[in-house]
């Protein structure tokens, strides 16, 4: 008979950080979708826990666009105030910006993959759920929307294309994974959708 060893068990922690989460992204949606956003932020979380990680990475992953959409510095030091510094590292790791106006697309793209290259192992697990749920959902869209896609993206088709294809060379530096198997496997896809159209 297989033994199971216990997971530890999510805290009030990140319940608190759910119901914070929910409200600080109440008015924002995806991308073109009209979704609201928390299901963005619960399915990296869930991601971030099937994979292994503990209660801050989750809490992180939750977090993980807030300083970016929802304020700045002012939002990384509630949440440093509320979870604590390791999750506010975490959050900062995963962070391509957070003045406005935003920097040039390309600049922000090319920090966010040095970031990721020398990022730490929790870092690099909430950033892979997180591009792994985005692409999840981009290649959704291709196929309710065909070439219109992406028109979302500030990238377009091949900048998106290669922003993805740059990150998991930057994910497989490090030792194979799951997530970024995972991301290989999607990317796959994407590139023969995108050459279909």
């Amino acid at each position: 008979m297989a033994t199971f060893t216990q997971t530890p068990q999510l805290s009030t922690r990140f319940e608190a950080a759910l119901v914070y989460t929910t409200r600080l992204h109440a008015n924002q949606v995806r991308k073109g979708s009209g979704v609201p956003y928390i299901s963005h932020l619960l399915s990296v979380a869930a991601l971030v826990l099937e994979d292994g990680g503990d209660e801050n990475e989750a809490i992180a992953a939750l977090l993980h666009d807030a300083i970016e959409d929802q304020g700045g510095a002012k939002t990384r030091e509630e949440i440093r105030q509320r979870f604590g510094e390791k999750v506010v590292s975490i959050v900062d790791g995963c962070t391509e910006y957070e003045t406005l106006p935003k920097p040039p697309w390309k600049e922000r793209k090319l920090n966010y993959l040095e970031k990721i290259r020398l990022a730490s192992p929790e870092v690099r697990r909430v950033s892979l759920a997180d591009k792994l749920h985005n692409i999840r959902s981009l290649l959704a869209d291709c196929h309710r929307e065909g070439e219109q896609v992406w028109q979302k993206f500030t990238g377009g088709k091949e900048g998106t294309l290669w922003f993805y294809q740059s990150l998991l060379k930057v994910y497989q530096e490090k030792p194979s994974d799951f997530l970024t198997q995972e991301l290989a496997r999607l990317i796959s896809q994407l590139e023969v959708i995108a050459n279909r159209e």
